[in-house]
């Protein structure tokens, strides 16, 4: 078979870690997996995208259309380029910023290709993966803790302070912080065996059946930015700058040392911060030519991803395809649609990532490592994660010069 029909043959073996026969891809798309547990892990890192997707549409004016292709494209690509479940997430201080400022499309867009600009041309000369040499294990899993800490956090607002973009039933906000929970407990306890996709196919039933008026078919309508050197300005001085150090670390750094720590040296090798840079930084030249969603790669969306069952490329396909069908499908009535989505569904997922992604320090093996560790998350947690690099970095140095025994490493890496 070859052409179109070869990329979407289908054979079936047995997975390493089930006992359960599982559909896999062969030619272009070999080793992609498309059983339940992958697609339960695709829709796992919803409760990042969809708040500030929603608000960006609702809040900002962006384009329904406009602000899922980014996403949808980078997934695709992510799917391919890398072979495993590296997520795609909004640039979440970005985002916030934007939202609070209530920025107009032709700030973001201006932010966007700034974004862009810089993070491809960090990738394209390796810089990163030589500054990633010099970042001890210790401030690393500081920049995961923090991640951690920033989505349970979010995750806390969205049911005692739900976004007013969000369409909320007028109850208490202690009866939406119970449903949360249940509904992290029972994606939690039944994440293997793809608790996550149901929850979130529940979500999506609500939403489409409590905001059945708003929708439509067809695309969006997706007016072009109009850029100017007041746009840039603002721009930079507003966005880019409290997003660079956060996306250096959080979206190059972080997901390359956690692919490693969940896949391994070999299925991992082609995840390197460089080639994280140029992905997302191409994806946000996109997102700023049409006036879009400007995104990253976050760590944490790769343990979302990967605890709820997703093991190869087949779960950002699976993602990318249906943000596109859903952008270009129904794109012209998906605010309204989105906006009826439970905030508890959003929360728990959030929540579940969140705790497992703080799992990832448990390789920490010193006091001094911890201390580093809790420092650098603390900032990041913050909002000044810039400073608690430079402080874990020096920390980091100074205990490196002090010996705990004989047997301990001088180094982390």
């Amino acid at each position: 078979m070859d052409g179109i029909g070869a990329l979407f043959e289908v054979t079936y073996a047995e997975p390493v870690d089930s006992g359960q026969a599982v559909a896999r891809a062969s030619g272009p798309m070999a080793g992609f997996r498309f059983d339940r547990r992958e697609w339960s892990g695709a829709v796992a890192d919803l409760g990042v995208m969809v708040p500030i997707a929603v608000a960006l549409i609702v809040s900002n004016g962006l384009a329904p259309t406009a602000v899922l292709l980014p996403p949808a494209l980078l997934y695709v690509v992510s799917a391919f380029r890398y072979r495993l479940p590296i997520p795609v997430q909004p640039l979440k201080a970005f985002g916030a910023i934007a939202i609070a400022l209530g920025l107009g499309v032709d700030e973001i867009a201006a932010g966007a290709i700034l974004m862009g600009v810089v993070f491809v041309s960090l990738g394209m000369t390796g810089l990163l993966d030589r500054a990633a040499s010099v970042f001890p294990r210790s401030v690393i899993r500081g920049v995961q803790i923090a991640v951690g800490l920033i989505f349970l956090k979010i995750a806390w607002g969205l049911v005692i302070d739900p976004p007013s973009s969000f369409e909320v039933p007028e109850i208490s906000g202690w009866w939406l912080l119970t449903a949360g929970i249940v509904v992290g407990s029972v994606a939690w306890l039944g994440r293997r065996h793809g608790a996550g996709l149901v929850v979130v196919v529940i979500g999506l039933a609500a939403a489409v059946i409590t905001g059945w008026s708003d929708l439509a078919f067809g695309p969006s309508a997706m007016p072009l930015p109009s850029f100017s050197v007041d746009a840039f300005v603002a721009a930079a001085t507003a966005l880019v700058l409290p997003q660079l150090p956060l996306t250096f670390a959080n979206s190059c750094l972080a997901p390359a040392d956690a692919a490693r720590v969940y896949f391994g040296d070999e299925a991992a090798k082609r995840v390197t911060p460089s080639r994280l840079a140029v992905s997302l930084g191409a994806a946000d030249l996109v997102a700023g030519a049409i006036g879009g969603m400007p995104v990253c790669h976050g760590a944490g969306g790769l343990t979302a991803h990967r605890s709820f069952g997703a093991r190869s490329g087949g779960a950002p396909f699976i993602m990318g395809v249906t943000l596109l069908v859903l952008g270009v499908g129904f794109g012209a009535g998906l605010a309204g649609v989105l906006a009826h989505f439970p905030v508890s569904i959003l929360a728990g997922l959030l929540a579940v990532a969140g705790l497992l992604h703080l799992t990832l320090a448990r390789d920490l093996r010193f006091p001094r490592d911890w201390l580093v560790a809790v420092i650098v998350g603390a900032f990041g947690l913050m909002g000044q994660l810039a400073l608690g690099l430079v402080i874990g970095l020096a920390l980091a140095w100074l205990f490196g010069r002090l010996p705990l025994t004989s047997a301990a490493p001088r180094r982390d890496r």
